[in-house]
């Protein structure tokens, strides 16, 4: 069985990077499959003094992390292409959505130009598409500011999804985005990929422990995941007889709404029963599942599909989800529920939350199908799709020369 070197394109973690938490899963497994060789992380590099810790001698592929590029500098495709042609792998695969580079629209513009130009340097490129210019609200995105600049941005970002086009595969995960790329853009080489679950065999336990409800969020926030309504929808529940709660917002500022945590934790410092978590490890992420009641999505727009949603599902946890695009597509057509809520209303919010919190069978119902849906199709089979696919593109592609 041929074997194969790879590299990689993507944040991870301790990088606080959009997507590193799916990024690190998929490396969990792809480093265990027998056709990776070599996997090579492109990484970007962390603050001060801060290093990623090195891959132990543990008899899967050997990996190293190469940081190599920086959010928000405009040389980011340069730069890992340097590192590509150093490197010589047989493929290059790229874990991205449309900010991955940068908060500043021309960062992020020309880091989309990476599989373009590895292409056309003669290496077989995969790129993983979280999101699609498309399906984005510019606005609560941050990328927005007037209907001149939004137009404006819309037609770099169809020049964008052009070169992103040029890679050999593109995969995305939700069908809505396979249907505008082939039908707008003529795309060929598009493909539809499961998003996968990240713990596969995990035990369920679908009852939350002993003691206050805990109502949670996860992520990155601070652009169109903004958690103010969920703390506004916290107050209007505490008013209405539900004392024995505690709100937690576990995760950290998006890399494009620096600060923005801290200032909701001052504005909302006289509400009792906040914790903010910070950055959650991975060691504990299951720790901040299992305590959750309820996991609350306060999104009032999407950019792509959710890990967080999968994470729920994956630990057995009802949800309150926002009625609107990309997560109504993924519930309908994956088998998640939860019970739904209008955006940018909190009456709707709250209303949505205690309907889990007061109805226990309700919870279970949500939790149970959730765990199903969420654990049909582990990443480490989501995985070998994408190594059957390298592997057809390496054996049509001219070798680089060594």
């Amino acid at each position: 069985m041929p074997s194969y070197k790879i590299a990689l394109v993507t944040t991870f973690p301790p990088g606080k990077g959009s997507l590193n938490e799916y990024a690190y899963h998929f490396v969990r497994y792809l480093r265990q499959k027998r056709e990776v060789k070599e996997l090579v992380l492109l990484v970007d590099a962390l603050p001060g003094n801060e290093k990623y810790p090195e891959f132990e001698n543990d008899g899967y592929a050997p990996t190293r992390i190469i940081p190599c590029w920086d959010f928000d500098s405009k040389t980011n495709a340069l730069r890992i292409l340097k590192v590509v042609q150093q490197e010589k792998p047989d493929i290059v695969m790229l874990n991205l959505q449309f900010a991955s580079f940068g908060s500043g629209k021309v960062a992020a513009a020309l880091g989309l130009t990476t599989p373009a130009l590895v292409r056309l340097a003669g290496f077989p490129v995969v790129t993983l598409l979280h999101n699609i210019m498309e399906t984005i609200d510019l606005k609560k995105a941050g990328f927005g500011g007037n209907p001149l600049l939004e137009k404006a941005i819309r037609a770099f970002g169809y020049i964008f999804t052009r070169l992103l086009l040029l890679s050999n595969l593109v995969a995305v995960t939700i069908p809505k985005y396979v249907e505008i790329l082939e039908i707008k853009y003529k795309a060929k080489n598009v493909l539809l990929t499961p998003h996968g679950s990240f713990e596969a065999g995990a035990d369920p336990v679908f009852e939350p422990p002993p003691g206050p409800q805990r109502i949670m969020t996860f992520g990155k926030f601070g652009t169109y995941k903004k958690v103010e309504p969920l703390v506004e929808a916290y107050k209007i529940l505490q008013a209405k007889n539900h004392p024995n709660m505690e709100l937690v917002i576990a995760g950290t500022d998006s890399p494009n709404s620096p600060g923005y945590l801290e200032s909701v934790k001052q504005t909302y410092s006289e509400v009792k029963s906040i914790s903010f978590t910070g950055y959650v490890a991975e060691e504990d992420v299951p720790k901040v599942f299992g305590e959750a009641s309820v996991v609350v999505f306060p999104y009032n727009s999407t950019t792509g599909s959710s890990g967080v949603l999968h994470q729920a599902g994956e630990y057995a946890r009802a949800v309150v989800l926002p009625n609107i695009g990309d997560f109504a597509a993924l519930v309908a057509e994956e088998g998640f529920t939860g019970e739904f809520f209008e955006p940018d209303n909190t009456e709707s919010l709250a209303h949505a939350i205690a309907n889990i919190l007061d109805n226990p069978e309700r919870r279970l119902e949500i939790a149970s199908q959730n765990f199903a849906a969420a654990t049909g199709l582990p990443v480490s089979d989501v995985v070998d799709w994408y190594l059957l696919h390298m592997q057809t593109l390496v054996s049509k592609k001219p070798k680089v020369k060594r």
